[in-house]
């Protein structure tokens, strides 16, 4: 997957190492999810933006599941592009934003990497049965009774937001889908658990 974007042609050897983090031991956050953010970024016509673009490579770079997977993502990238010609503060403060994808109104670079990342929740059915499929495979460690409960928090917490994205774009073309995969994995989480579905 060398041919994704990348901002930094002098440092190849870089893009190398962060493509390896994303590797085939992962669940979701792979080279797939990493390609698919970076197309998400283009679409949201960001997609010359080296400080966003950086930030999508950056974003996943540490991941096991750890609370502070997206904190050391973001030391990563200020370590890492130290001396290059980029806004290093700029790069680790998007990454620090996907952890809880709440960009403060009128933060626009903002706003395109989180809905980039959260870009997922729309994709067709088969596509998002394998996100499903492979967050859970991220969270293995995790006993199925609680990744069910937490599963379910995380999903109910979006799904009741007003809107999913904050570019217009975004919510435009994604968030009915996305809407629509949502409800259909809250109902599939509850009936797994014999539970009633979250009101």
């Amino acid at each position: 997957m060398s041919e994704l974007p990348w901002p930094l042609p002098g440092r190849t050897d870089l893009r190398d190492r962060l493509l390896a983090s994303y590797g085939d031991d992962r669940g979701y956050h792979d080279q797939r999810h990493l390609a698919e953010v970076l197309a998400r970024i283009d679409e949201l016509g960001e997609g010359d933006s080296p400080a966003i673009v950086l930030a999508a490579w950056f974003h996943d770079a540490v991941y096991d599941g750890g609370a502070d997977d997206e904190e050391r993502s973001a030391l990563l990238a200020e370590t890492e592009l130290a001396g290059e010609d980029v806004d290093v503060t700029e790069v680790a403060r998007l990454v620090r934003l996907t952890s809880d994808h709440d960009p403060a109104p009128g933060d626009h670079a903002g706003a395109v990497l989180c809905d980039a990342d959260l870009a997922i929740l729309a994709a067709d059915p088969d596509r998002y049965a394998e996100y499903a499929a492979g967050v859970r495979r991220d969270f293995a460690h995790v006993p199925d009774e609680d990744f069910r409960a937490g599963r379910l928090a995380v999903l109910t917490e979006l799904l009741a937001r007003e809107s999913l994205f904050r570019t217009e774009h975004a919510r435009r073309a994604w968030d009915p889908r996305a809407r629509e995969n949502l409800a259909r994995e809250i109902s599939e989480l509850a009936a797994s658990g014999g539970e009633d579905l979250p009101r």
